[in-house]
């Protein structure tokens, strides 16, 4: 039998004490990732299915998705439902329903197509991962099917930005807490979870030093603090542990390990509009980013090696068919390199093809730019400077040094619901470039030699 934890309980008594006395209060619940919200709504389902049994009654609850998160809920209320002995009197209805004697729980999806209408809360209505359920879906569809029995509603999740659901929940109950002082707030960040739970805060101490304190995950999953909007991408402090004192290099250091990332150049055809273009400083370039990597300081907190950018190489205004060979030749003859990540979005999937075709797949990672995958690559990147594991070349007085440290102040973020990102330079102001091929370059940064022991490894990912 699962024991909640003291501030689980905390929650648990005062959203049963809403419930039976019908009070219908709002709550808003943060816990930190991992924290056991997910284990407080199951508990607290079976309490109610439990008091409920002969009254009978709908429960409700809605996740962002139906699959995973809806089946999961689903799942772990059948597993609580059984510790509790109720193992041959519950039943299943239409796969998302779940009835003890006369009450029900349903579980329901809060992704903006789900066909949610019509159905009616009476003991509790859930909002699980609030942070990611649309405003608009919620207010219109589920907030009303509690309206006729005053339900009692709980909005659970990990803070993300402040134009989110469970943030506006947030700041309406902290408002009226002040003036009546019932307490329908409750925050747990990671230290109120370790304080009961020593295996959590090791696996939290290894993010923290694998992300950094600053980091926008470890903020908001851990330390449950709200991102502000539109911001710039690195805050100076990131810029300055980005700075290296390494010399730049053109040619390698035997028996060193060499990475690059290559961030391409669009097409004439892509490129924006001849007025936006007149705005830029330069034309959009190819940017190939070398990197050296240095496995001296792995360690068990941050198993990757870090990488020291050595040398910038960029073409600008030269068709790809003309870039093949340079490229080919930098990358193969000059450098040798043991791992290639490369923009392979739109235009790019043929040179992607081509350096594909001379170096091999192991050698070459193709990357494809979608939404989700470009936030990753942003989050990844911001650890590696947290951490210490990106280090840029030291003043030389270039063209590319200046390039690239301009891209880096003007970068700026924009963060999105599902806990995404974007990052880039804004077009009016200049390119993205260096800032792309840096992104990638970290992302090739993920590799270490076959022949490595102990916790390297070599991920190809």
């Amino acid at each position: 039998m699962i024991t909640l934890r003291p501030y689980q309980l905390e929650v648990a008594r005062a959203v049963a004490d809403s419930v039976v006395n019908r009070r219908g209060l709002t709550f808003s619940v943060e816990i930190a990732r991992q924290g056991g919200k997910n284990e407080l709504s199951a508990q607290l389902e079976v309490l109610l299915l439990t008091l409920f049994i002969e009254k009978g009654g709908n429960a409700i609850k809605c996740s962002p998705t139906f699959q995973p998160q809806t089946f999961i809920s689903l799942t772990r209320l059948k597993d609580r439902l059984n510790d509790w002995g109720y193992a041959e009197l519950w039943k299943t209805e239409m796969g998302h329903i779940l009835s003890l004697g006369n009450a029900r729980q349903i579980f329901l999806s809060a992704d903006e197509s789900a066909n949610v209408v019509g159905n009616t809360a009476h003991i509790l209505l859930e909002v699980d991962e609030s942070q990611d359920v649309s405003k608009e879906k919620y207010n219109k569809e589920f907030k009303p099917m509690g309206a006729a029995t005053n339900v009692t509603t709980v909005h659970y999740g990990t803070t993300w930005d402040d134009s989110t659901l469970l943030e506006q929940v947030k700041q309406l109950n902290l408002e009226l807490e002040r003036k009546d002082g019932i307490k329908r707030h409750f925050r747990y960040d990671w230290q109120d979870v370790a304080a009961y739970n020593p295996h959590y805060l090791s696996y939290v101490q290894v993010e923290k030093a694998r992300l950094g304190e600053s980091h926008p995950l470890f903020l908001t999953q851990y330390c449950l603090q709200p991102l502000h909007g539109c911001c710039g991408f690195f805050s100076p402090q990131q810029l300055d542990q980005l700075q290296g004192t390494h010399m730049r290099r053109s040619a390698p250091k035997y028996p060193k390990t060499y990475i690059a990332g290559i961030d391409l150049a669009g097409s004439t055809e892509e490129a924006a509009d001849a007025k936006l273009r007149s705005a830029r400083p330069r034309q959009d370039s190819t940017v190939v980013t070398i990197g050296e990597l240095d496995f001296s300081v792995c360690s068990d907190m941050v198993p990757l090696p870090q990488v020291n950018i050595v040398e910038h190489c960029c073409w600008t205004g030269k068709p790809h068919v003309e870039q093949y060979p340079q490229l080919l030749d930098v990358l193969k003859n000059v450098w040798g390199v043991k791992r290639v990540v490369v923009d392979a979005t739109g235009v790019g999937a043929g040179v992607a093809s081509f350096l594909c075709g001379a170096l091999g797949m192991p050698v070459v990672v193709p990357f494809l730019f979608t939404q989700a995958s470009k936030s990753r690559l942003g989050f990844e990147l911001l650890a590696a400077i947290n951490s210490g594991r990106a280090k840029m070349y030291a003043r030389d007085g270039s063209e590319d040094y200046r390039e690239f440290w301009f891209q880096m102040v003007k970068a700026r973020s924009t963060f999105r619901a599902n806990q995404t990102m974007d990052f880039y330079v804004d077009p009016a102001v200049g390119h993205d470039d260096f800032l792309s091929s840096l992104a990638l370059l970290v992302e090739a940064a993920r590799y270490t030699p076959r022949s490595a022991r102990g916790h390297l490894r070599e991920a190809a990912l």
